[in-house]
């Protein structure tokens, strides 16, 4: 990896994963999602000499063939994210979840990329039928944005199939760590213990999640880029545990040193059929093919990301008391 385009790199993961592609002494061209005010995201934070920010749109075929000229590899993290957003706005799902892949796809085959990552979701598995969820278990549609990043993910293994586009279709399960979006559970619950709120607003904490710290999704990412004969696959990219959603708010509580209860919000309840109930991979295969490994505990992550919150610099970016959908 000498020349590198991340798409989506101003988001949570897209930040952390430049940064690593620059401290392993890669030339990175970093794509935000253009707007008249030259706002980066969270790219604004990040200086150094072989970071290059262009600006624009994976919905446009033109640009993204423009933006990956030149560069050997390809980490493609631009997506719409936030699950409930999806059920009022599936349109804009599709256009930049699936059809921003494929302007990805054929730009990458236009322009002879040695290497395409492309970011799935843990969500394409739906609720669990058998644990641990390995590559081969069945895609369940329970959300359009998880509709669409099937979609996407097939459109991708599709341009492997037909035209052996060098692709990998990584699969991070529930990452977590500083700069995440407000529209997760975990920031949502510090930034409000950190604003001083004891009544803290949660939505179901029956369901389990397989937490992956930011630090170690980056690292798997770049072992894929990396790694020989992984090409045409989907490959997980987790800690192989699973915590439900209640122990990881007392566990967020007792790291803060918080009294607080937790107060149900019905507008952060999902649609029954759309919640994803348990979560809890396997990562087998990664470990196989790579040598990544998980290196950071849930606990260890939870003390750097609550540290990064409540950086007050950091905290008054986040609207606590909005739900973010």
């Amino acid at each position: 990896m000498k020349n590198v385009l991340v798409t989506g790199a101003d988001g949570f993961i897209g930040s952390h994963l430049t940064e690593a592609l620059l401290e392993a002494g890669c030339n990175v061209r970093a794509m935000s999602v253009y707007n008249s005010f030259n706002y980066w995201g969270w790219l604004d934070d990040i200086h150094h000499n072989r970071l290059e920010i262009v600006s624009g749109d994976v919905r446009d075929p033109n640009f993204c063939r423009e933006a990956m000229k030149g560069c050997d590899t390809v980490f493609h993290l631009a997506a719409l994210i936030a699950i409930p957003y999806s059920y009022t706005a599936p349109d804009s799902y599709v256009d930049t979840n699936i059809k921003g892949t494929l302007n990805i796809c054929q730009a990458a085959r236009d322009c002879g990329v040695e290497r395409l990552i492309v970011t799935s979701t843990s969500e394409v598995y739906g609720t669990a039928q058998y644990v641990p969820i390995d590559e081969k278990h069945p895609k369940q549609p329970q959300s359009p944005y998880s509709a669409t990043k099937i979609g996407a993910d097939a459109i991708a293994l599709s341009f492997h199939n037909a035209f052996k586009l060098p692709v990998v279709v990584a699969r991070p399960f529930n990452t977590y760590g500083p700069r995440q979006s407000a529209r997760a559970i975990i920031p949502t619950i510090i930034t409000q213990i950190a604003n001083g709120v004891r009544e803290i607003k949660v939505g179901d904490l029956t369901p389990t999640r397989d937490f992956n710290y930011v630090k170690d999704t980056c690292a798997g990412f770049i072992a894929l880029a990396k790694a020989e004969g992984v090409e045409g696959q989907e490959i997980n990219i987790c800690s192989s545990s699973e915590i439900s959603m209640k122990d990881t708010l007392e566990m967020i509580a007792e790291l803060m040193e918080a009294d607080v209860t937790w107060v149900t919000d019905p507008a952060r309840i999902r649609p029954r059929n759309s919640e994803v109930f348990r979560l809890y991979g396997d990562n087998t295969k990664i470990t196989h093919l790579t040598d990544w490994r998980s290196r950071y505990s849930l606990k260890d992550g939870l003390r750097e990301t609550i540290e990064w919150f409540s950086n007050k610099e950091n905290l008054k970016k986040y609207k606590y008391e909005i739900y973010n959908r």
